[in-house]
């Protein structure tokens, strides 16, 4: 299959997946900390990858290692906890809303440091994208009134990390392989993130004895299996066969994805975010289609 058809498969499949990734922290929440999700989701994530990739990594060059690192770190580690965190006072609906801030970022970033170059339809697609969540982020704060919105900042934060991590890959990272990104990146965050567990109460009787503590387990697995590990190296072959800003595009229509399951759990949903939805969708259309 061409570049050009399996990039927009690639961008399907990850919406899918990644639309769902924050329902299944809001229901992890319910028995576990954002703590624990963070750490546990990198562990089960590494442990998945260690098992199909590790040979892989003998393909990254030395000097490769630090971008390898700051990868990890920037595109997996800190957001799994910042996410979880976020969703302990927002919708998961509106927390995919606020990640659509990726793509500006990403253009942002990748012309100021990486000197990665950028057209105007380009920014105006992501201009476009900007006025449709910022509306849906506005009615969203009019539907939730007891909601804290100080806390978007933690998934503000993390689109700043995105943003970098994928100009990191696009500029330093483009001849490595996706799944030795992959793994690589958790050879340097599963330390952390084990340490991070120890020292939180997981490895309590409390914990287990929550009621809700089984699913919750679950739900993180299946979190760290699909919407970590899978995904990741679905990812890191998009930013390779596309570009920053097409590879973040999948930020745009995981709020469909979102909003879908936010419904069937009981969020609300207006009309008024139906048509900024719409709004949004035209602005990948718009960003990602050629000039004749």
């Amino acid at each position: 299959m061409q570049n050009t058809n399996l990039k927009w498969l690639y961008l399907l499949i990850l919406s899918i997946i990644w639309g769902s990734s924050f329902i299944l922290i809001k229901k992890s929440l319910l028995g576990l900390s954002p703590y624990h999700i963070g750490a546990l989701r990198t562990l089960i994530t590494g442990l998945f990858l260690f098992s199909i990739g590790l040979k892989s990594l003998k393909s990254i060059k030395k000097q490769e290692w630090k971008w390898v690192v700051l990868s990890g770190f920037l595109g997996s580690f800190i957001p799994a906890f910042f996410f979880a965190i976020a969703e302990t006072e927002i919708d998961s609906a509106v927390t995919s809303i606020l990640n659509s801030l990726v793509p500006l970022n990403a253009i942002l970033l990748g012309f100021a440091i990486f000197k990665i170059g950028f057209t105007k339809q380009q920014l105006l697609g992501v201009i476009i994208v900007f006025i449709g969540t910022s509306v849906l982020i506005l009615r969203g704060a009019d539907l939730n009134p007891d909601q804290n919105y100080l806390y978007a900042g933690f998934v503000i934060a993390s689109t700043v990390m995105y943003a970098l991590n994928v100009n990191i890959i696009k500029a330093h990272l483009q001849n490595v392989k996706p799944l030795s990104i992959a793994t690589g990146n958790y050879v340097a965050i599963m330390i952390p993130a084990l340490v991070i567990l120890c020292y939180t109460d997981f490895f309590t009787n409390a914990t287990y004895a929550h009621p809700n503590f089984k699913m919750s387990m679950i739900y993180v697995t299946i979190l760290a299996f699909f919407g970590t590990a899978l995904a990741k190296v679905i990812f890191n072959t998009l930013i390779q066969i596309s570009t920053p800003v097409f590879a973040t595009s999948v930020t745009y229509l995981m709020p469909v994805v979102a909003f879908s399951w936010g419904i069937l759990d009981g969020e609300e949903f207006g009309l008024i975010q139906c048509f900024a939805s719409l709004i949004i969708l035209f602005g990948v259309y718009l960003a990602n289609r050629k000039k004749a």
